[in-house]
């Protein structure tokens, strides 16, 4: 029987791969065959998951640096000819009551989480298409939906790559380059744990989580394998949402 999601053969680029969410789909989706070029800008990291997944390239990537992205993409068409998968999930946050937030963090959060995902997209646009089976996986966030106090910056800009997914995804459509979304729950990692774990912040988001508990990274690899895979060779435009029933709930006591 034909293995729709056998990833045998692709080349996958991971974006933002080098800790929490990002690096758990770089190692997920190596462990179903594809050829893995993970990356983001600290080095150590980026050796690190390198050697985790099993590739000899190893480039540092700064997503808002055009350039830096346009070399990341001569060096991956040098080292395999062709790429299939690009996954962005780049991006940071800040809490921060909004009516404190100086122009320049808000901008910061956007030229990452956003334009950092528009750039990449742009730049690995034309081997994408040459792939015949191009497939754009964006990060975007429970926040794309709903509001989370004191991170209005975050929230806009997922919010925006959101919107951005659902363009390309019809733009694309016709080269042959499917784009879409998945959507995290409640995941403690390097860049939240400090917000949710042991406080009234964390207590309401399991409270308002109906499986009542945070996610694992490796939960999100079975939606980024399809999502790369030939079992989503019909599927475009769409977001997934891994949030053990979040934003499916109504009231949960």
């Amino acid at each position: 029987m034909r293995n729709y999601f056998d990833l045998s053969g692709r080349v996958a680029v991971v974006i933002g791969a080098t800790s929490g969410l990002g690096r758990a789909i770089a190692i997920g989706l190596a462990e179903h065959g594809a050829r893995v070029v993970p990356t983001g800008r600290r080095r150590q990291q980026v050796e690190e998951v390198c050697c985790e997944v099993g590739t000899a390239v190893r480039q540092v990537t700064d997503v808002t640096d055009r350039q830096s992205i346009e070399a990341l993409r001569d060096v991956v068409l040098g080292a395999f000819g062709r790429v299939d998968i690009l996954v962005n999930a780049a991006g940071y946050t800040l809490k921060l009551p909004t009516v404190e937030i100086r122009e320049e963090q808000w901008t910061g959060i956007f030229d990452t989480n956003l334009n950092g995902a528009l750039r990449a997209c742009q730049v690995f646009y034309e081997p994408l298409k040459a792939s015949g089976k191009g497939r754009v996986i964006n990060i975007a966030s429970l926040s794309s939906f709903l509001a989370f106090r004191d991170v209005a910056a975050y929230s806009a800009s997922k919010t925006a790559l959101l919107s951005l997914t659902r363009s390309l995804g019809c733009e694309w459509a016709r080269d042959g380059i499917s784009v879409n979304a998945i959507i995290p729950g409640v995941f403690p990692t390097e860049m939240n744990k400090a917000l949710i774990q042991g406080s009234e912040r964390g207590r309401e988001l399991l409270m308002r989580t109906p499986m009542g508990r945070f996610g694992a990274p490796e939960e999100l690899v079975g939606a980024a394998v399809l999502l790369a895979s030939d079992g989503a060779s019909f599927i475009t435009g769409q977001s997934i949402a891994v949030d053990g029933g979040y934003l499916a709930s109504g009231v949960n006591s």
